[in-house]
């Protein structure tokens, strides 16, 4: 980027939200409480899977990526959010811009690939019970969990090497953190190239994603319904509906957010509400459903509580 030889500044400023007057820091606390719940949550859910031995198994393996992922997501987005609420004026340094576009991608992409992973980990584990050991082995486990980053790396790698290479020509961000379609607002380039593999990125992570959903859940439904124990449909209904939840309310706030860049008439301040959601959804509700509704997860949790209360 020739940023001096456009007389532009190392900064852009980032667009923020209109506050009514006394509510600044109101606001701004409650942001914070939710931010210290979401990383004390995600962060306990990925100490207790990696430091207990009984959830030293695949399917707890794949979901140790999640709240990683979370802790991305979330640390990328809010602390900056809440810094403009708190003193209403956002800037920031371009290549710190770039960089936080880059996580909050890079977030997003994992959530589809994780999501998907762990349907498919669940599809083994429910219609095909007795080779369970022999097909998900330690040595597939870390295959899929490295091709789900490797792949999600590689996509958003190339949509931001495409959009290195236009001139920047802007300061002023339309949003109140950074994305892939805001940076390409501060170009005076053609971004012909980058709208279509951008629009490709995007339905081949949600093709793949939500091909090996339908796959697993319509192959999990219809040994629900065949069985005979009723205990195996529980467990297939509640797993279904755990990861579905999540999904849907993901897609529909995601869709809405990457339409809502193609179109003029959507207001602004919903556009960058919805924007934020798609960065707390997903790290708010993964700890409460994983790790209060998966019973081996809950269970150790609480074993490890009443164990600290007793050495008190």
């Amino acid at each position: 980027m020739s940023n001096g030889s456009l007389g532009l500044t190392p900064y852009v400023s980032l667009d923020t939200f209109v506050i009514p007057p006394g509510a600044k820091y109101p606001i701004f606390f409650a942001g914070l409480l939710l931010y210290l719940f979401c990383v004390s949550c995600n962060a306990t859910l990925l100490g207790v899977i990696a430091l207990r031995r009984n959830l030293h198994k695949p399917v707890y393996f794949i979901l140790l990526s999640l709240p990683l992922n979370d802790l991305m997501g979330i640390t990328a987005m809010l602390p900056k959010v809440l810094s403009g609420v708190l003193n209403e004026s956002n800037r920031m340094a371009y290549p710190l811009c770039v960089l936080q576009a880059f996580l909050l991608h890079l977030y997003g992409g994992g959530i589809l690939f994780i999501l998907a992973a762990m349907s498919f980990d669940r599809y083994v584990a429910i219609c095909m019970p007795l080779r369970y050991g022999a097909v998900v082995t330690p040595r597939v486990v870390v295959g899929v969990v490295t091709l789900v980053w490797a792949l999600d790396f590689a996509l958003i790698t190339l949509l931001f090497s495409l959009q290195s290479r236009l001139p920047r020509c802007r300061s002023a961000v339309a949003n109140v953190f950074c994305d892939n379609p805001s940076l390409l607002k501060l170009t005076c380039g053609d971004t012909s190239v980058n709208d279509v593999v951008g629009l490709v990125n995007t339905a081949v992570m949600q093709v793949l994603s939500v091909s090996v959903q339908a796959f697993s859940y319509t192959k999990i439904l219809i040994t629900c319904m065949v069985t005979r124990h009723s205990d195996a449909k529980k467990k297939a209904v509640n797993t279904c509906v755990a990861q579905l939840l999540i999904l849907i309310i993901f897609e529909i706030v995601g869709t809405f957010t990457i339409l809502s860049h193609r179109f003029r008439n959507v207001p602004r301040d919903v556009q960058k509400i919805m924007g934020v959601l798609i960065f707390l959804i997903s790290p708010l509700l993964n700890p409460l459903v994983y790790g209060l509704y998966t019973s081996e997860i809950r269970n150790t949790l609480l074993r490890v509580w009443r164990n600290r209360v007793r050495g008190f």
